[in-house]
């Protein structure tokens, strides 16, 4: 039963000095920085459901988060107070209400990554970006990227230690995208499991770097073994950059 008012928060935030999003016993966490405040801001305890989790170090353009109150809660003047509460490196854009039953995560429909590349050491990237000093062929990498659309599941880039009944994710949108010093991948699907993102990436600069072909690329995702396919790409260049739920949720 409802006990209130509910609403999704829309968040983004620098995730370098988190332990990811999750809550934490002995490390922060995005999600603890913001329910500290939201106590404070409420004199209550206030809980919030995040759309989903980040890992430590991943930054996040947009991601939602739902919690409920007693009273309804005026949007200009909650905005201003908690981003003048919040550290400088979290900030609340938006203030949704919605229906009593939506839900942060399972009403999510599609969730979207980004990954960074930079090619050339920037200091306005540090921490933003990885920096790679490898010569890829983004053509093959885009080859290989498109297979992903051809399967659903996806155990071989999960981390090993989840506890998900299943791999299966149905991928929307993926590919690379140049820029003037580097590259970005981009994808999106309903549902991503633990390391996915990272996985994937790590295992598409073997493709640029020609240790892999296309074929061995479609046997490692046949696979579904983990220890087939590449190493993670480093956290710091990852970014969950949108979420998007049903209309019919909002108020």
């Amino acid at each position: 039963m409802s006990k209130g008012h509910r609403y999704f928060i829309e968040i983004a935030y620098d995730g370098s000095a988190y332990h990811g999003w999750q809550m934490q016993k002995n490390a922060p966490s995005v999600q603890q920085a913001i329910q500290e405040v939201l106590s404070v801001l409420f004199r209550t305890a206030v809980f919030i459901m995040g759309s989903g989790r980040t890992d430590t170090g991943v930054h996040a353009r947009q991601q939602f988060a739902h919690f409920e109150v007693p009273e309804e809660i005026p949007k200009v003047e909650f905005l201003k107070r908690v981003n003048g509460m919040l550290p400088s490196d979290i900030a609340v854009h938006d203030l949704l209400p919605v229906q009593s039953t939506a839900h942060a995560r399972f009403d999510a429909l599609w969730r979207s990554y980004e990954y960074h590349i930079t090619f050339r050491k920037d200091p306005f990237l540090l921490g933003k970006a990885w920096h790679c000093y490898y010569a890829l062929d983004a053509e093959a990498m885009a080859a290989a990227a498109e297979l992903l659309l051809s399967h659903t599941d996806f155990q071989c880039f999960s981390k090993t230690k989840t506890d998900v009944k299943s791999f299966d994710c149905k991928i929307k949108r993926v590919g690379w995208e140049q820029t003037a010093h580097g590259l970005v991948f981009h994808i999106e699907a309903n549902r991503f499991l633990r390391g996915m993102v990272r996985a994937i990436v790590g295992t598409l600069l073997q493709i640029g770097r020609k240790q892999l072909d296309l074929a061995g690329f479609t046997e490692i995702i046949r696979s579904k073994d983990r220890k087939q396919a590449g190493s993670a790409a480093p956290a710091q260049g990852l970014y969950l950059t949108g979420v998007r739920y049903p209309a019919k949720i909002f108020m």
